[in-house]
């Protein structure tokens, strides 16, 4: 009988040592693949985002697919421009004030912009690689999912605005790791060192924003491309 008190009891030590090793070590593993999962989702929402601002800056507005946008990718061109200040007589004034506007008079301040060149926003952005084709794509193997994209605008004091967003669920990032509890728990995050919410997402439908709702550690962390 003490022989077999003696297994039990080993037998429970083994066991709580297991529950109390999986305890630490899951949430851990859990939190390193959330992280390097997040990077690369968060890496393709800022190529998303250059891609959005270069075409709001060429057209006025953002594109709300990605077949137009990456069209617009493939064959627009940034005007590269210089500004230099200058001055010329006030015509109208000197006139009216008998001066010449030679020897004196009123001159106004003007700034002429000079195109030098033009250069494709395809290099600019992306240099010689072409993943803004796939930047749409969950970039994780196994999960084949793609980050929803949508545009319009917004009223704010009367004067309407250009607005994107694109956005990927949490749970399409992180749900094939098989932890239900630690999944529900990183939904209903609230840390300021984690991204708040069901989504990863940049941009917003209703303000002017094109921020991304993640925290700087994703911003200062070598991109994982």
């Amino acid at each position: 009988m003490k022989i077999v008190i003696q297994v039990v009891l080993w037998a429970l030590i083994v066991f709580l040592g297991y529950q109390l090793w999986t305890s630490i070590s899951e949430p851990e593993e859990f939190n390193k693949a959330k992280v390097a999962r997040y990077q690369k989702v968060i890496n393709n929402l800022k190529d998303i985002r250059a891609s959005q601002l270069a075409h709001q800056e060429i057209t006025g507005n953002f594109a709300g697919t990605y077949d137009s946008l990456t069209r617009f990718i493939d064959t627009a061109q940034f005007a590269i421009t210089a500004r230099r200040d200058t001055s010329y007589a006030d015509v109208k004034k000197n006139q009216a004030y008998g001066l010449d506007g030679q020897t004196g008079g009123y001159y106004l301040e003007a700034t002429i912009i000079d195109t030098l060149r033009f250069e494709s926003v395809r290099d600019s952005l992306f240099k010689k690689t072409n993943r803004y084709k796939t930047m749409m794509n969950v970039p994780i193997e196994g999960i084949d999912k793609q980050i929803a994209l949508e545009a319009g605008q917004v009223e704010k004091n009367g004067t309407m605005y250009a607005v994107f967003k694109a956005k990927i669920s949490k749970r399409d990032l992180l749900e094939d790791l098989g932890k239900k509890d630690l999944l529900n728990q990183e939904l209903q995050v609230v840390s300021v060192e984690g991204i708040k919410g069901e989504e990863i997402s940049v941009g917003s439908m209703t303000d002017v924003n094109t921020s991304g709702n993640w925290p700087k550690l994703y911003d200062t962390a070598k991109d994982n491309q």
